[in-house]
């Protein structure tokens, strides 16, 4: 394809090849899964379901090690893991980590960009300068575009990838009560940006997003009791998330049962957003 995006095909593409078994669809036997962020919550329990699934795995951290967790993974599980520490913020560190996993693993097949920060200042007139701004925006939008140009360039020389970004419900709505404008504006940035690339390398990939809701996990510790109970009374289903409680979502987009979906976001938040 050119620069642009062709807008009539002679023949259409061809189908791919489904598994009889439903079952067999979800298998990620053979596949090298690489996921950002994945050393604790909802990331270490996607790496670890992926590695349920038959795929090795390769681990993403920063501030929290993780050669103990990828040990444990590929011991229980019977596939080869590998932990990575890497800055997200800086496009050469992921650039060489990406080019590191492939050269360790033969290839990567599916990409989850799942690392985050929370915003925890208040109101945009509560800050005193633009360091969490700058911050929030770094981690949760900059870095999957940095992500994204390292990754990308692994799928379209293969022909084919799967990549998925963890989004947010707060990329939907203003969830109440904290203000967390720099946070918001951040995830809705980042779901239009997948629908964005979905487009974009609709020749060689898949792209999604999961919005998570409210998920008791390191990202929600800056909440206190009085602050939950407001955040459970808004949730339909009163409660938050467990992190594995999102993992269906992550294995079905990785998986060939969802080879048909692309442009497309998984929201896992107990109701929130249907209000």
């Amino acid at each position: 394809m050119s620069k642009t995006l062709a807008t009539q095909l002679d023949t259409p593409q061809p189908f791919p090849q489904i598994a009889d078994n439903v079952l067999d669809l979800f298998s990620l036997k053979g596949k090298v899964a690489s996921i950002t962020g994945s050393s604790t919550g909802i990331g270490l329990e996607v790496a670890k379901a992926y590695a349920q699934a038959g795929a090795d795995v390769a681990i993403w951290y920063n501030s929290h090690p993780a050669d103990d967790k990828a040990k444990e993974i590929s011991e229980k599980y019977g596939v080869r893991a590998k932990a990575y520490k890497v800055s997200l913020t800086d496009f050469k560190s992921i650039d060489e980590a990406i080019k590191q996993i492939e050269l360790d693993f033969g290839t990567i097949d599916i990409f989850v960009s799942n690392a985050g920060k929370a915003w925890t200042g208040g109101g945009i007139l509560d800050q005193s300068d633009d360091t969490e701004w700058k911050d929030v925006i770094d981690l949760d939008l900059n870095s999957i575009y940095y992500l994204s140009r390292a990754i990308g360039k692994i799928f379209k020389k293969k022909g084919t990838g799967t990549y998925i970004i963890t989004a947010s419900m707060s990329g939907h709505v203003v969830n109440i009560p904290q203000m967390q404008s720099g946070y918001n504006a951040a995830k809705a940035a980042v779901i239009h940006f997948a629908k964005s690339l979905a487009v974009e390398w609709s020749g060689f990939a898949r792209v999604n997003t999961v919005s998570p809701g409210y998920i008791a996990t390191e990202l929600t510790k800056f909440a206190d009791s009085e602050l939950k109970k407001q955040w459970w009374s808004l949730i339909p289903m009163g409660r938050e998330a467990l992190p594995k409680e999102l993992v269906g979502a992550y294995l079905y987009l990785a998986s060939d049962a969802s080879s048909y979906v692309t442009g497309t976001d998984i929201r896992v938040d107990g109701g929130y957003t249907a209000l």
